[in-house]
């Protein structure tokens, strides 16, 4: 699921504040059945040259004749490229809300629509060509949209035999008015089924330098400060703002090649802020901040005493304390902002507040690592024991509509990378967390690791990427509590084994191996893997096999017959 490229040891520069060139990249896992590695001799990369994908044998590009505006329609063109015979590829659409399909086109199946837009897909004999497909389209509304095509091998999910693309354009009014890309970081939340959109007045940036709460122990819903009291024993008015903020997003988890699992959840442990105009000729204050509550999403902020508001809204950040964000390309959070409310006094509901659809994704993986972090197995309020209360390092991912720099994880800037799609996994992101959570857990140390530039996750690399690679593919089954990895098209690959298991190499070299060991050591013998990461934040290991007969028995862990026919039932034998 990662490749890693690295020739000596070197210090995490996040950790240690110096220079480095190690740099962990995630390829998602070959297919069981694969005897051989797939995509050898294919050379199709995504678009960008600077992504960290691996070359693969199917490609698909998507491009509009024109841009159109509201009430234009255009050719959309996805060209399938293939450079081996596949007899059964899935070609998946998914056009955004704000473009619509103008008719039946010829071998597409019938679109669906739904809150996401309109989906279709086709299944194709690909023989080594390029094949180009077209559809007639019309834009029905302003704004940012983003058109998607998918392209794989039904019957060997492997990111070797597949290709995604996406086309970003913003909708104008007026012939001629639409342009490329999409701005998404700063965005008004999107319409919520319980209430229509209020008219609100342009609001300013939050200030440079806003601290947000950092995360302790326990997370909740803000709860309102204690109000003083005048001479008469009275309490002050307050002007609270309440509700729920949500996000509706694409999960793979549950998904298949041709369609994810529509989702409708709340965004548990985000920074949020009341921002405001105390009366209408006062310039604009920070009223409140708080975090979303955990699990449910609720907040509730209230100032610290007033009777009336003559103006408020809430922002919310792409951030949970200070322990983990999610960031677009430029280093930005994300933040959606509610409709202004006018001369407000009490506590007023805003009911549910929806994410801003351009930046589902997002929210997706800010609100995914809080399933890490609830279960990270650490014995401090930091994400590794090895550090201490107040010198905790966050987690910082990367991700923007469109975007094909990932997926990877590196140590220079100890930040994760999430091509466009991949935040519809929840297990790559986790995978990568793993990553970057290993990295706290060794503090300014990295194993010299070999041979794991491509790797493939059923097959024999070394015993360095098959330690570190099965470590982070662990850390995904560990918090999801099972053993299939889904890719961000809906793919997915039970990586289950024991020794009868056929297309997965043996041995601690092979990555899936490890993994499944891991979890069980963790699950049947440890009772959790807190004891675990404890041992691997104070002795740092550089093989599956260190690990297991050098360390565990020095810090009280079984390594005896039952471990041992753990490690037995998955072909590892010391």
């Amino acid at each position: 699921m990662s490749r890693i490229r690295v020739t000596r040891p070197v210090a995490l520069t996040a950790l240690a504040g110096v220079g480095a060139c190690l740099a962990v990249v995630v390829v998602p896992s070959a297919f069981a059945g694969t005897t051989t590695p797939a995509g050898s001799s294919c050379t199709i990369r995504p678009a960008a040259k600077s992504s960290e994908a691996p070359l693969s044998c199917l490609g698909v590009t998507a491009s509009l004749d024109h841009l159109p505006a509201v009430g234009e329609q255009a050719t959309l063109t996805v060209n399938v490229q293939a450079q081996a015979q596949v007899k059964h590829a899935g070609l998946a659409l998914q056009l955004p809300p704000s473009i619509r399909m103008t008719g039946e086109e010829s071998g597409f199946a019938t679109p669906t629509t739904d809150t996401f837009g309109q989906r279709t897909s086709q299944a194709l004999a690909l023989t080594p060509g390029t094949r180009a497909l077209k559809l007639k389209v019309k834009a029905v509304a302003a704004g940012p949209a983003q058109i998607q095509a998918d392209i794989s091998d039904i019957d060997r999910p492997d990111p070797r035999r597949a290709g995604h693309d996406s086309l970003e354009l913003t909708i104008g009014t007026a012939k001629g008015s639409s342009d490329k890309g999409v701005s998404v970081t700063k965005a008004d939340a999107a319409p919520s089924h319980a209430r229509g959109p209020r008219a609100r007045k342009p609001r300013p940036v939050a200030p440079k330098g806003l601290a947000p709460a950092p995360v302790s122990g326990r997370a909740s819903a803000a709860k309102a400060p204690a109000s003083p009291r005048d001479a008469a024993g009275t309490s002050n008015a307050q002007v609270c703002v309440n509700g729920t903020f949500r996000n509706r997003f694409q999960s793979a988890e549950g998904g298949s090649w041709n369609g994810k699992a529509n989702r409708d959840e709340p965004v548990s442990n985000v920074n949020i802020t009341l921002w405001g105009r105390p009366t209408a000729n006062s310039g604009t204050q920070k009223l409140a901040t708080g975090m979303t509550g955990n699990g449910d999403g609720k907040f509730n902020l209230c100032t610290p005493s007033s009777s009336v508001i003559s103006q408020a809204w809430v922002e919310f950040q792409t951030q949970a304390g200070r322990m983990w964000s999610v960031v677009d390309g430029n280093g930005r959070l994300y933040s959606t902002a509610t409709y202004s409310l006018n001369n407000i006094s009490g506590s007023t509901s805003l009911g549910n507040v929806y994410a801003n659809a351009g930046q589902s994704r997002a929210w997706h993986a800010v609100d995914t690592l809080n399933k890490l972090w609830w279960n990270r197995g650490a014995t401090t309020n930091c994400w590794a024991s090895s550090q201490q209360d107040g010198q905790c390092t966050p987690i910082t991912v990367q991700w923007y509509p469109g975007s094909t720099d990932g997926t990877y994880w590196t140590t220079n800037e100890d930040k994760i990378h999430l091509a466009d799609n991949d935040p519809d996994s929840e297990h790559t992101t986790i995978h990568e967390a793993g990553h970057a959570l290993m990295g706290k857990l060794y503090k300014n140390w990295w194993p010299n690791v070999s041979n794991c530039s491509p790797h493939y996750v059923n097959r024999t690399s070394s015993t360095s990427c098959g330690w570190t690679e099965g470590f982070a593919n662990a850390v995904a089954f560990h918090t999801f509590n099972d053993t299939t990895y889904y890719w961000g098209n809906g793919s997915s690959m039970n990586l289950a084994n024991d020794r009868s298991t056929n297309g997965i190499d043996p041995g601690d070299a092979c990555e899936a191996r490890v993994a499944t060991s891991l979890v069980d050591l963790w699950s049947q013998v440890d009772g959790g893997w807190t004891k675990s990461n404890t041992m691997m934040s104070r002795t740092w290991q550089s093989s599956f096999r260190e690990y297991f007969v050098d360390d565990r028995p020095d810090y009280g862990l079984d390594s005896g017959s039952t471990a041992r026919n753990i490690l037995y039932r998955h072909t590892i034998q010391y």
